[in-house]
């Protein structure tokens, strides 16, 4: 009996030994029968601010110079003797007022051979206009053959034609008479006189350089990049040695000048009257319109450079990725970027985000 207590005891115990991994894993799983099916995504918090708080508008300058409208190199047009000039250099002169003259007296003699061939011309016309009158009243009487009328028309014809010729070489022997007196083309000073007394001058000799008052351009020198900019400035000023002058954009040139591969800008100033004597340096200043980005907002995803902005509202609250054209990794400058005007710009915490990412927008200041 004693035995077979003991043994049973023995049973019962290895029994419940091997129970006991049952139970202790049907109580471990328990609790993750309870646990919830999904967990809420994190929101990654960053920092916010309105575009019109974070854009830059750079100032723009380029080397500029003052320009006359014209500055005419004055020449001779016909070889002779300069006989005077009449303004040196600095002086002020009126539209067609005489600056220099050359011998005349070559061009007289020819106006004078001229005027004897037209006389001539025109009485030989005259005479065969009277043959042809007489000729028609014979042939009306019978006395003048057809034929021979016919001739007489083709002479008044003949001499109609030499003395149109003639009238047309006293014009040209008259033009070139008033080409020996140089006068001023408009209203401006002379910045040079290459003009001699006694001097023998042929066509092409350049006697003046006159530059034209009153109407002066800025001519301003661009490189490409700036274009854009200036044409969109709202206020566009030439600084020079005697002050600040209000300028606006007339034209940009089309073609790019070598090797410095620049453009040429002309602008006109506001106020005419005030404006700088030509010749005057200066530097072109005025500020980019569009909104710019500053380099350490920019991140790079995938193959592009871009700012990551605020879409949506609270907890529906994303991150957008957009692209920043022409941006360049490593440039110091900020770039031009085209964003709505009440876009919210990531300004902080935008360098672990990823487009369409959950985010906790915070208010920040730049």
């Amino acid at each position: 009996m004693t035995l077979s207590c003991v043994s049973h005891r023995r049973l019962a115990f290895v029994f419940a030994l091997a129970l006991l991994p049952l139970a202790t894993g049907s109580w471990a799983q328990a609790p993750a029968a309870t646990a919830p099916a999904t967990a809420t995504p994190a929101r990654t918090p960053v920092g916010v601010a309105p575009l019109n708080e974070v854009w830059l508008q750079p100032a723009r300058e380029a080397p500029a110079t003052v320009s006359a409208r014209n500055e005419s190199r004055l020449a001779a047009e016909v070889s002779g003797t300069l006989l005077r000039w009449t303004a040196d250099v600095g002086a002020t002169v009126t539209k067609g007022e005489l600056l220099a003259q050359i011998d005349p007296r070559d061009a007289q003699l020819a106006v004078q051979r001229a005027q004897a061939a037209l006389a001539a011309a025109s009485a030989r016309l005259q005479l065969a206009q009277g043959q042809l009158e007489r000729s028609k009243e014979l042939v009306a009487q019978g006395f003048f053959s057809k034929e021979a009328l016919a001739q007489r028309e083709t002479d008044v014809a003949l001499q109609q034609t030499e003395v149109n010729s003639s009238r047309a070489q006293l014009a040209t022997e008259q033009r070139q008479l008033a080409k020996t007196t140089l006068r001023a083309p408009f209203a401006g000073s002379v910045k040079e006189r290459l003009a001699q007394t006694g001097e023998a001058v042929a066509p092409g000799t350049v006697l003046y350089v006159l530059v034209e008052s009153g109407r002066t351009e800025v001519n301003a020198t661009l490189s490409p990049g700036d274009v854009a900019g200036l044409r969109r400035a709202q206020a566009i000023r030439l600084d020079t040695p005697d002050g600040s002058h209000a300028v606006r954009l007339l034209r940009i040139g089309a073609t790019v000048t070598e090797p410095s591969r620049t453009r040429t800008a002309r602008l006109a100033f506001v106020a005419p009257a005030q404006a700088p004597a030509a010749g005057t340096s200066g530097t072109l200043r005025w500020r980019e319109s569009q909104p710019h980005l500053a380099p350490d907002l920019l991140v790079r995803r995938g193959t592009e450079l871009g700012v990551f902005v605020q879409q949506g509202t609270g907890d529906a609250a994303t991150a957008r990725f957009v692209p920043v054209p022409g941006a360049q990794e490593g440039r110091a400058t900020p770039v031009p970027a085209s964003l709505p005007a009440d876009a919210r710009v990531i300004v902080r915490g935008q360098a672990m985000l990823q487009p369409g990412q959950a985010i906790s927008a915070q208010a920040a200041a730049r």
